[in-house]
């Protein structure tokens, strides 16, 4: 058979694609002008049609999970929650391929670094992926094993769920002879280990939660009820870190109340949420008009003692914690204290940012006395997050000016990452006038941050920027820190050079993070999940009595779809 001329305006499918073909034929341009507008119409319509199939599915996904609490509190017992089918799976996978593939990524990101600690580091707390073994950094809790819990549960791993399950039934103990931080076992261990209650109803864990919580409870036994930050978990000897000079830390004082308050909720012993909240009362007495509080804290007079104020490490979760209190209250009258501190302290922050030259970046200052240094941890990139969550308690014109806050400092912490050769962000960043930011401290730990706030932004605004950002991001973990046996963190941003841990949190925080910034919303929803500040979700109780006091909570199967001091490998 001859071939056509691929020349010929006026034959072969090639002519349609001519301008001139058109414009020679006003009916034909007509016609596609019509096809065009249709075709636009008939896309809105999808858009607008998914929109609504979401909004339904989330609606009868509450109903379910509702009547299943009810079947529960009846002493029925399910073995599946009735939405965690497959096929509810598939259908939301088919509204957004690109979330789905995204998705399914992390997911095995999660399955390589949970299969290496399982082959090289076992019941230990954290995993050195170079070394091929495990290292017990806080104790022999089994950190990194408790810590992804959740995260497997969410992600539908279930015989990976299960053996973690049977590890804690059957080997955890907590009796050792070793002086434990309280702020990381109890963001860890005891908020894991409720988490892991909460999504599975399997009592197991809230036996554990509670024998650890005791272990802790001494630590609290002090003149202002300001506790010690470190407590020996045999012996109940607490006493607080040397490198302090005595002092408590304000993060890791003030970083308790929710796991406390919610072991209370579901033992029905009040003690741990009388110990916990007695700390904000303590707090009340020294509150500053402008909400910020030095990192450091006298345990016996309840004051300040004078050190830096930061959004970053050893000041960041007990700012959180003020917000996520009031909303694990369910916003009511007897938390309200707690949004009034927070409100208090957030302009304190505005307070602290400032911009940079010449890309307006937005930053947020540390503070000493007078004094405002330019340098921002990257651990203060939970902010926009927090931002975020806390906006919509305001007045329409306060909520905007917060919410677009959250924006710019977002902006601020996904460039942390991008301005470096990784494109992984450092520890700190300085900022001088004409350079926008440098990296001061330049490794990296697999730290969760920015993708916190990422997703946080992304679920209150429907932004997918921030999708993509976060995709961004764990591309560039991919390349850089995932080797043969994990992931490993970098001991320099600017080479790649590499370290040799791979911190729990980044299987408790980064990655399940990303895995629900390309999750729908109703994954985990914020109207029925508070997270604690190692990315732990906990389930919210419902109000029993009129004074909104929320007790009792029931315990519902969760459909499968610190952080802080992370110690360098």
């Amino acid at each position: 058979m001859a071939r056509r001329s691929s020349s010929s305006s006026s034959s072969g499918a090639w002519r349609y694609l001519n301008p001139a073909y058109y414009l020679k034929r006003p009916k034909r341009l007509a016609l596609l002008f019509f096809v065009f507008v249709a075709a636009t119409f008939a896309f809105w319509d999808r858009q607008s049609l998914v929109s609504e199939y979401e909004s339904e599915i989330s609606r009868l996904e509450n109903e379910i999970n509702q009547l299943h609490g009810q079947l529960r509190k009846a002493g029925v017992h399910l073995d599946e929650n009735p939405v965690s089918s497959e096929m509810l799976r598939k259908d939301l996978a088919e509204i957004d391929p690109i979330n789905t593939e995204r998705r399914e990524k992390v997911k095995e990101a999660m399955l390589h670094a949970w299969n290496s600690y399982v082959k090289y580091a076992w019941g230990m707390d954290e995993l050195q992926p170079q070394s091929k073994n495990g290292v017990n950094s806080f104790g022999g809790l089994g950190a990194t094993l408790v810590d992804s819990l959740d995260t497997l549960y969410i992600m539908g791993l279930k015989d990976e769920f299960q053996k973690a399950r049977d590890w804690v039934a059957e080997s955890l103990s907590f009796d050792k002879d070793y002086d434990a931080s309280v702020f990381e076992t109890t963001i860890r261990v005891v908020g894991g280990l409720l988490s892991a209650y909460d999504m599975s109803g399997d009592k197991v864990f809230l036996e554990k939660a509670k024998d650890i919580a005791d272990r802790l409870l001494p630590a609290w036994d002090t003149t202002s009820g300001i506790p010690f930050n470190s407590i020996n978990l045999a012996h109940g000897r607490a006493h607080n870190f040397g490198w302090t000079n005595g002092d408590s830390i304000l993060a890791d004082s003030g970083t308790e109340q929710l796991e406390f308050i919610a072991l209370s909720q579901r033992t029905g012993d009040p003690k741990y949420q009388l110990k916990a909240e007695n700390v904000i009362r303590q707090l009340q007495k020294i509150y500053p008009s402008d909400g910020l509080l030095p990192i450091y804290i006298n345990p016996h007079s309840g004051t300040s003692s004078y050190s830096t104020i930061t959004f970053g490490a050893m000041g960041d979760s007990f700012y959180e914690y003020l917000l996520k209190v009031w909303i694990q209250g369910n916003k009511t009258e007897s938390v309200k204290h707690y949004r009034q501190m927070w409100e208090t302290s957030m302009e304190g922050l505005i307070s602290l940012t400032k911009k940079t030259t010449p890309s307006n970046y937005s930053y947020i200052c540390e503070k000493t006395g007078g004094s405002l240094s330019d340098k921002m941890d990257e651990l203060a990139c939970f902010a926009p997050g927090m931002l975020a969550l806390g906006a919509s308690g305001y007045g329409p014109e306060k909520a905007k000016q917060i919410m677009n806050l959250a924006e710019e400092l977002a902006r601020t912490c996904y460039n942390f990452y991008q301005s470096t050769p990784t494109k992984l962000a450092g520890e700190n960043y300085y900022f001088h006038p004409g350079q926008d930011m440098n990296v001061g401290t330049s490794w990296n730990i697999l730290r969760p941050e920015t993708v916190e706030s990422l997703m946080y932004l992304w679920r209150l605004t429907g932004n997918k920027t921030y999708q993509d950002w976060g995709w961004d991001i764990f591309q560039a973990f991919e390349k850089n820190s995932r080797i043969e046996s994990g992931y490993v963190g970098l001991r320099d941003v600017n080479s790649g050079e590499k370290d040799d841990k791979m911190q729990s949190f980044f299987l408790a925080e980064t990655l399940k993070y990303l895995y629900l910034l390309f999750s729908p919303p109703s994954v985990i929803s914020f109207d029925e999940w508070v997270f604690n500040t190692e990315a732990h979700p906990l389930r919210i109780a419902p109000i029993h009595d009129s004074k909104g006091h929320s007790t009792d909570i029931a315990t519902p199967v969760v459909r499968p779809f610190g952080r802080k001091q992370g110690k360098q490998g």
